[in-house]
């Protein structure tokens, strides 16, 4: 008896774990009028792991992806914990108003989607999900997401070339129309060091010169920025 009690409570176990796998389409809209996402970053991985959490100090890697979009150094810590990913499901830049598909299997023990992308043009601000479980039930979920600032850099708002790399102040790049040029800095200082929810940018409307390099309306958002449907099948 004691025998095959060990080995319905070993089928049970066996069960529960791969209950967890699943098979995943993700699609990822940007909501935003003049925003856009860096290289996307979608993680499946355990309940011990983040790419990030809100009210915590920003990690080497995030700062990275936050202030530059490069995605390599949370992308090693997804493989570090044996996490499932898929990097770059845009094939570069994610538009105002743009989608893209990814197709994401899980294996055992993965059960929390994390996703982030850096947000241009800004200093450090970036969309995120940190940690949703995913279902078991099959179907489709909707999560909208909102946009973070990493606390690791002053939002002074000026796009200058070859910033972009952690202790390098500016914004490396704005896609699309409409930025300005020669901003005296909207701040030089970030009293929030933590990750907490993006405050959002003002800009302006001088495109020669004011505080700003940012045009007041373009570069503006209300959250949520992204909305995100995961398909469990």
């Amino acid at each position: 008896m004691k025998v095959s009690t060990l080995f319905a409570a070993s089928l049970i176990a066996l069960g529960s774990q791969h209950a967890h796998a699943a098979s995943l389409d993700v699609k990822i809209t940007n909501l935003t009028q003049g925003i856009y996402f860096t290289p996307i970053l979608i993680a499946a991985h355990n309940a011990d792991s983040h790419l990030f959490m809100s009210g915590m100090a920003a990690s080497p890697e995030l700062q990275t992806m936050a202030e530059g979009g490069n995605i390599a150094g949370l992308s090693g810590i997804i493989d570090a914990v044996s996490g499932n990913k898929v990097e770059n499901p845009a094939s570069g830049l994610l538009a105002p108003a743009q989608s893209t598909m990814a197709m994401l299997d899980t294996t055992d023990g993965n059960q929390y989607l994390s996703i982030t992308a850096m947000m241009l043009p800004t200093n450090d601000g970036f969309v995120g999900l940190d940690s949703w479980m995913i279902p078991t039930t099959p179907g489709s979920y909707d999560i909208y997401l909102n946009a973070y600032d990493a606390g690791t850099e002053a939002n002074n708002e000026l796009i200058i070339e070859g910033s972009g790399a952690p202790g390098t102040p500016g914004i490396p790049a704005a896609p699309g129309m409409g930025a300005g040029m020669n901003g005296t800095g909207v701040t030089n200082s970030e009293t929030n060091q933590t990750i907490h929810i993006h405050r959002g940018s003002l800009g302006d409307d001088d495109m020669e010169g004011g505080k700003s390099d940012l045009n007041n309306t373009v570069h503006r958002w209300l959250n949520p920025v992204a909305k995100v449907t995961v398909t469990v099948k």
